[in-house]
């Protein structure tokens, strides 16, 4: 371990974007001390994607970020592309494969990523302090001082990469936001992001029996014009709902909210009911129903509508009334109570504001030498390698702007 206590930088925090400043910054000549309170290094990479970690997507652009300033990230994601990180991923022949939608993940393990970046952090000649507590950051004239149990460090510029509250059991804190506060920078009121939502217990009842059933649909927020409807697939959970659908939906819903759920995702039910009538009306109803619907759903839709049973023939529902039945099935209308909170989150939505801070080079505006990357910062992405991206586009846009100390 380097013995030096003096640095250009410390980055607090040896997660994804952390890493990928201080290597950056590290192979530029600059003297880099990284900071982690963890004993286990970049857990969250470690568990990302099924252990197999889905490290970018290749149709990343600003349109997939929630921010209050959605033009923030612009400069940072066209400075380092997906393709950028690629080509990092290619020179240290990770093989990997793309699943879905431009999702990009590693055939072997989600370590192939941490190795790769801490090599590169070593070719930087990054020293590491881990692992190390931070009890207390102050500053005095241009030194930042970190002062723990285990000693303190002394740096002109300070990165703080220690991420969100989102899965507090791997280590998450709310470091990043308290220091910002510290600081006099503003703060986006944090929550859970990419989420499960749950549903009062007695009005979930009917469908707390189906947890395990999942299908494809096409969720949006009910009455919210400017949020974006997705088309994946969901699933049905004895508190409520999960699934890359709600997990998406999830960072645009707010409380008090409907969502408005399409269980046929985009198909013509109703027309194509009626044609089924038609041909074939002395079919059972959940018989036809489960042609589009899980079975159990189907036949626990059907006992939920009033006046209609599982034994009902097709031919016995007048057409109105099957208009009626498809259409609550085109358009689920039904109001969360709540989310699973930071321990099922994948991400925290919110974070340091960006008014506050350079979009080239995410130093603060107000504090010379201070920088806020990766998820502290009120840029959240989508499901589907987004947020990696952001990390190291991040991590880059800093580690490039660093200077070594007069």
């Amino acid at each position: 371990m380097s013995t030096r206590q003096v640095f250009d930088v410390a980055v607090i925090g040896a997660g994804a974007a952390g890493m990928m400043a201080a290597a950056v910054a590290g192979q530029r000549g600059l003297s880099v001390v990284l900071v982690d309170h963890a004993e286990q290094l970049a857990e969250k990479i470690r568990i990302s994607g099924g252990g197999r970690c889905n490290f970018t997507n290749l149709g990343t652009s600003p349109a997939q970020f929630l921010s209050r300033n959605p033009h923030f990230c612009r400069s940072a994601l066209a400075a380092y592309t997906p393709q950028d990180f690629l080509g990092l991923v290619r020179r240290h022949r990770i093989s990997w494969h793309e699943k879905h939608r431009g999702q990009l993940f590693c055939d072997d393990s989600s370590q192939n990523i941490i190795d790769m970046l801490r090599s590169e952090c070593d070719e930087g000649r990054v020293a590491w302090r881990m692992p190390w507590t931070i009890a207390q950051v102050s500053r005095l004239q241009d030194v930042f001082l970190l002062e723990g149990p285990q000693g303190r460090i002394q740096a002109h510029q300070l990165v703080i990469a220690t991420g969100g509250m989102a899965l507090p059991q791997v280590g998450a804190t709310d470091f990043a936001l308290k220091l910002a506060r510290q600081f006099a920078l503003k703060v986006v009121e944090p929550r859970p992001a990419l989420v499960p939502l749950t549903f009062e217990p007695q009005a979930w009842k009917p469908f707390a029996a189906l947890s395990g059933v999942s299908l494809p649909v096409r969720v949006s927020c009910a009455g919210a014009s400017r949020t974006p409807a997705f088309d994946e697939d969901m699933l049905l959970t004895h508190r409520g709902l999960s699934g890359p659908a709600i997990l998406q939906i999830s960072s645009y819903w707010q409380p008090g909210q409907p969502l408005q759920i399409d269980l046929v995702a985009g198909q013509k039910l109703e027309q194509a009911l009626l044609k089924t009538k038609q041909a074939e009306g002395k079919q059972l109803l959940s018989a036809v129903l489960s042609r589009w619907l899980p079975k159990r759903l189907a036949e626990c839709w059907i006992v939920q509508e009033e006046g209609l049973t599982a034994q009902m023939r097709l031919a016995e529902l007048a057409d109105p009334r099957l208009r009626k039945l498809a259409q609550g099935i085109e358009s689920w209308n039904l109001s969360p109570t709540g989310t699973a909170g930071y321990r099922k989150a994948e991400v925290m939505r919110g974070g340091v504001d960006t008014d506050g801070l350079d979009q080239r080079s995410l130093q603060a505006k107000s504090v010379p030498g201070l920088y806020f990357i990766g998820e502290a910062v009120d840029v959240t992405g989508w499901l589907g390698g987004y947020n990696f991206q952001w990390a190291w586009a991040s991590g880059v846009a800093c580690g490039r702007a660093l200077q070594p100390a007069a």
